[in-house]
């Protein structure tokens, strides 16, 4: 059986495509599943909100926080329950705090993903112009958020692909793969974690099946 390959056929920050080559199908399906559901992103996933005179409630708008992709740096935080700070509010290796306080004055106001101000100087939405309210005059909106790890298992908001796709190549040998990212992540900062991920799955799955007992008579 020939040797496998993998070739990197187009990158970007926001997409990526690799060709492999004599490798099993589902292994690479297996890395967009991951790439899906179990790389760890940053969202928003609490809000306390200490104004809100708008027409939306106040849990409409703490669903349209959390859908903000947020930039995440790979590696910086921890996941909530692995934290040693054993806070429920959590510290700075496990949540960044977000606020905003926005009001219209004497004209109708578009609140947007700008202006959010983030602790962290390195996690902020990945667009300035995502819109999360109008406000009509007088009408005001503060709160403070915060953004803690999880992954697309847990959530959709924690999703880092906007588009993950497994394809024929040119022969049955050869199998394709694409990755979208929302921005939270990059493309390739996606297919690594994902790829670290597989392989660590394998590796434990070595070790259980290797410490189990067959019955000689089996």
């Amino acid at each position: 059986m020939a040797s496998p390959t993998v070739e990197v056929v187009e990158k970007s920050d926001e997409r990526i495509v690799v060709k492999f080559t004599n490798v099993p199908r589902q292994y690479v399906n297996a890395l967009r599943r991951l790439a899906i559901s179990e790389v760890p992103t940053l969202a928003i996933d609490d809000v306390v909100m200490l104004e809100n005179s708008s027409v939306m409630h106040d849990e409409a708008v703490a669903h349209r926080l959390g859908l903000i992709p947020l930039r995440t740096d790979p590696g910086r935080f921890v996941m909530p329950h692995e934290c040693d700070c054993g806070s429920a509010l959590g510290c700075s290796k496990c949540r960044v705090l977000l606020v905003l306080d926005s009001e219209a004055t004497d004209k109708s106001k578009e609140v947007l993903s700008g202006e959010l101000v983030s602790e962290d100087e390195t996690v902020k939405p990945v667009s300035k112009d995502i819109p999360i309210i109008a406000l009509a005059p007088s009408q005001k909106l503060k709160f403070e958020a915060y953004a803690r790890l999880g992954t697309g298992k847990q959530h959709a908001k924690w999703q880092p692909t906007s588009a993950a796709v497994v394809k024929d190549g040119k022969d049955e040998s050869e199998i394709i793969l694409m990755l979208e990212s929302n921005g939270a992540l990059t493309a390739e900062e996606i297919l690594k974690e994902a790829a670290e991920r597989l392989q660590s799955k394998i590796k434990n799955f070595k070790q259980v099946t290797g410490s189990l007992k067959i019955p000689k008579n089996a």
